[in-house]
């Protein structure tokens, strides 16, 4: 997917990203790495956290989309906060994923749950429910009033089946002074070049989607929360750091070399085809990990056909 030049051919407006902002640059979307039997590989996951860390990314993102948080126990979720915490030990911030369809619940998790170690919490839209602009509203209104953390909004609507629109967004970004980003998958291209153009001083506006990420940050973006970035977490990290330097000629140079990569990241869904990916990474190359090619149902591997394009795709990178 590319973006239109009439949309996004601005010289870049980061002077309204905040300074302070614990999540700019690269942040990986962490997958939750699974034994054959389907529990959860906690040795794996605190190798993938150290193989991250060593490769330059500036945030973790944990228990996301990407980690399918919801096919993990409250009891594992509990787990992996915890092992990311203690194996992260304050070298970079963290952001965790608290979301979902009934706000009460939301609010009540928010409560409950430990928050040292963490800087920050990601709340997608609810999906399911399909609230107005108004629900969405008054959802992340009761969110912002209950988290003891900064906020960043999630706006995906191909999963969520609702989109948070510009207003909506820039609206919350006035209200609340903790609602401090937004992660933007929606590949709505106005809507995000409005966000970008109106949103007050210090609010961010995050790519969720690593196709659109060189050109989101072209026009002032603070980063990425990357999928791409679990696999090759070098070479993003690269990417995105080159835009915060403004060496867009550079940068261009790394993301069209992997822009293919991208398109089979998602061809079967998220995470099947990054997991199909850093199995095949953890057999033919040293990381020191050892990923296992695993989902929870109802996510299933990707077909043999996308595994060796994948495979093929790697040896040349």
């Amino acid at each position: 997917m590319t973006l239109q030049p009439s949309l996004f051919d601005e010289p870049a407006m980061g002077s309204k990203s905040s300074n302070n902002s614990p999540f700019s640059g690269l942040g990986v979307a962490l997958i939750t790495p699974f034994h054959a039997d389907g529990s959860v590989d906690y040795d794996s996951l605190r190798g993938l956290v150290e193989w991250h860390l060593r490769s330059g990314i500036d945030f973790i993102c944990l228990l996301g989309t990407t980690a399918e948080t919801p096919c993990l126990s409250i009891e594992e979720k509990h787990l992996i906060r915890e092992t990311i915490v203690r194996q992260v030990h304050g070298r970079v911030p963290l952001l965790m994923g608290c979301g979902g369809n009934c706000t009460q619940s939301v609010v009540e998790e928010i409560q409950n749950t430990d928050w040292t170690g963490i800087q920050g919490l990601l709340s997608v839209c609810p999906m399911y429910n399909k609230p107005t602009q108004e629900g969405l509203y008054q959802h992340f209104s009761a969110i912002a009033k209950a988290s003891p953390v900064p906020v960043v909004l999630y706006n995906v609507p191909g999963r969520t089946g609702v989109n948070l629109i510009a207003e909506t967004t820039l609206r919350l970004a006035h209200d609340f002074k903790n609602i401090i980003a937004i992660k933007e998958a929606s590949g709505n291209l106005p809507q995000i070049k409005q966000i970008l153009e109106q949103r007050p001083q210090g609010f961010d506006v995050i790519s969720g989607d690593d196709s659109l990420t060189l050109q989101i940050m072209q026009n002032g973006g603070a980063g990425a929360i990357s999928v791409v970035g679990n696999a090759l977490p070098a070479q993003v990290s690269d990417m995105v750091h080159l835009m915060q330097q403004g060496r867009l000629a550079e940068a261009k140079i790394i993301n069209d070399s992997l822009f293919q990569f991208y398109g089979l990241m998602f061809i079967e869904g998220n995470p099947a085809g990054v997991k199909a990916a850093l199995s095949i990474l953890s057999q033919q190359t040293p990381l020191g990990i050892s990923v296992v090619n695993r989902l929870r149902l109802p996510l299933v591997p990707v077909s043999e056909n996308t595994a060796q394009q994948i495979r093929s795709l790697i040896q040349q990178l």
